[in-house]
């Protein structure tokens, strides 16, 4: 059993107030090659340190001495960094499932089975891969959503101070692109410096 080959989860957090559970998943994460692996026992010391520190996976063992986890796979979910696994006793496993499925919790029985925590634990990684990638998309498209809005704001000003047509102010900010082989964005921001000072 190993993650690796596009291991997306690095870190977990265990929150269990079962010694046994919690050295239980500990092995399985191990297997899976998750190197940091931290873990606590209730949710309300999970709460406070998932203010410090982001986990890849946040995997909660219910019920917890403060409350069933239900509340708090749904609190961590909903921020949208880390996959959530929730182990719910058997008894209470439909109507858990039917909350959480819809904030993305990945909801098993217990006694939890090695082989459909390993499963679940595999479906964590498909769904954390795909945030991060939607992630990384939207970083992309914020930076070019501002590299197309600094080259207006330059093309504006050659408009203004240079008396230059939208055209000639576009081919203006390309040439000195292509000269000083630069991106548009970086000339862009010279001429926006230039004038504004």
């Amino acid at each position: 059993m190993s993650l690796k080959g596009g291991n997306i989860i690095e870190s977990a957090l265990i929150v269990s107030s079962s010694k046994k559970n919690t050295v239980f998943f500990t092995e399985i994460l191990n297997a899976g090659s998750v190197n940091q692996i931290a873990s606590l026992q209730s949710c309300a010391q999970a709460r406070r340190f998932l203010l410090e520190r982001d986990f890849d996976l946040v995997i909660v063992d219910a019920p917890l001495p403060d409350e069933t986890g239900e509340d708090f796979s749904r609190h961590v979910a909903v921020k949208g960094i880390s996959q959530v696994i929730l182990a719910v006793n058997n008894e209470y496993f439909d109507g858990v499932c039917a909350v959480c499925e819809n904030d993305g919790i990945l909801t098993i029985s217990k006694p939890v089975n090695k082989n459909v925590f390993w499963s679940a634990l595999m479906l964590a990684r498909s769904a954390q891969n795909k945030l991060k990638n939607k992630k990384n998309d939207n970083t992309k498209l914020k930076q070019k959503i501002e590299g197309i809005r600094i080259i207006d704001k330059a093309k504006s000003i050659l408009m203004s101070y240079m008396n230059m047509s939208e055209q000639e102010a576009h081919r203006y900010i390309e040439k000195q692109a292509m000269d000083v082989r630069s991106a548009k964005k970086v000339v862009a921001e010279k001429i926006i410096k230039a004038f504004e000072n």
